[in-house]
């Protein structure tokens, strides 16, 4: 009897679809897509291999599970050990996959803090032909970016190439962060970092480490017109002390991705922070089409080497939850 590979991704399309159906055949597996969480749930029992965008609550029915591949980059929610049937079952994530949307998507957000373009639509809606106001640039700025991994890099390779003076990588280890990096802090540091910056870009996995690392401190540590930007995990940020920096005019603008809860409350004060873009954890996920082929390609290339008894690539440490 073959094994089984159960997913749940309704962003796969008919050709990605049949990519991973020849992946599993070519490796010898038996595929079994489920329509629905509630099927698969019923259902996860005899997958040796799950993949998509799961509930933890799956797997400690999971029995045979051996191998979960999450459609997401974050995957904090499923290091609990207490989850896992088979404590050697190994997890991996989509790392790698979101570069693209979400790196566009945290530019976009920059210009238009830089570009003044909240306060331009609000003249458009009120029908008021708005004042001319000083603008501001990615060229010649200087750039803090929290979390080097493949959205932060992504990130600043791109603010790189429209003419940031400076990028700085703020990572756990001393080693260089890469070349697009011009400058490179440990985590210790944080506050040398983000000082003096137009732009503080927070790409931050949700670990004991991270989370609450932007308190009111290293706020108060920011430029008055320093930018923040956050598409990690909204942990990570201290909301009430954002609030405030930006009502009393300490910060010059920000814009979340990411917050606590998620959905945001109709009446949490985040709303009407002054200066705050609010996207609703939309920079990533499945939205873009070259998201959902980078994954399934990902996925079908994993299978291979699951077969073939080699290293997956992404694979998690549990325990550090990244």
């Amino acid at each position: 009897m073959k094994p089984v590979i159960g997913i749940l991704a309704p962003f796969l399309t008919p050709s990605q679809r049949a990519a991973i159906a020849a992946a599993a055949e070519e490796n010898g597996f038996a595929l079994r897509e489920f329509a629905t969480a509630e099927e698969l749930e019923e259902n996860c029992a005899e997958c040796e291999v799950l993949y998509g965008y799961l509930s933890p609550s799956v797997l400690p029915k999971a029995r045979a599970l051996k191998w979960f591949q999450s459609a997401s980059a974050g995957v904090d929610q499923f290091c609990d050990p207490a989850l896992w049937q088979n404590p050697d079952a190994v997890l991996t994530n989509s790392s790698g996959v979101y570069g693209v949307t979400i790196s566009e998507h945290m530019i976009c957000l920059v210009l238009m803090l830089m570009r003044r373009i909240p306060e331009y639509m609000a003249c458009a809606q009120r029908r008021e032909w708005g004042p001319q106001m000083p603008l501001r640039s990615i060229y010649g700025s200087t750039i803090a970016v929290v979390g080097t991994g493949d959205l932060g890099t992504s990130f600043a390779r791109r603010a790189k190439a429209l003419g940031a003076r400076c990028v700085r990588g703020v990572k756990r280890s001393p080693a260089p962060a890469g070349p697009c990096y011009d400058e490179t802090y440990t985590a210790d540091r944080l506050k040398e970092a983000v000082a003096d910056c137009d732009v503080v870009a927070l790409c931050l996995p949700h670990t004991k480490e991270t989370a609450g690392m932007i308190d009111a401190s290293v706020l108060a540590a920011m430029a008055p017109r320093t930018l923040l930007v956050n598409v990690g995990r909204g942990s990570s940020v201290d909301q009430e002390a954002l609030i405030e920096a930006l009502n009393s005019g300490r910060l010059a603008g920000a814009a979340l991705d990411v917050m606590v809860p998620e959905p945001l409350p109709k009446d949490h004060p985040l709303w009407s922070a002054k200066n705050l873009l609010i996207t609703p954890h939309v920079a990533g996920n499945m939205s873009l089409g070259w998201t959902c082929e980078f994954d399934a390609q990902l996925f079908c290339e994993n299978i291979a080497r699951y077969r073939a008894g080699e290293p997956l690539k992404n694979t998690i440490d549990r325990t550090r939850g990244y």
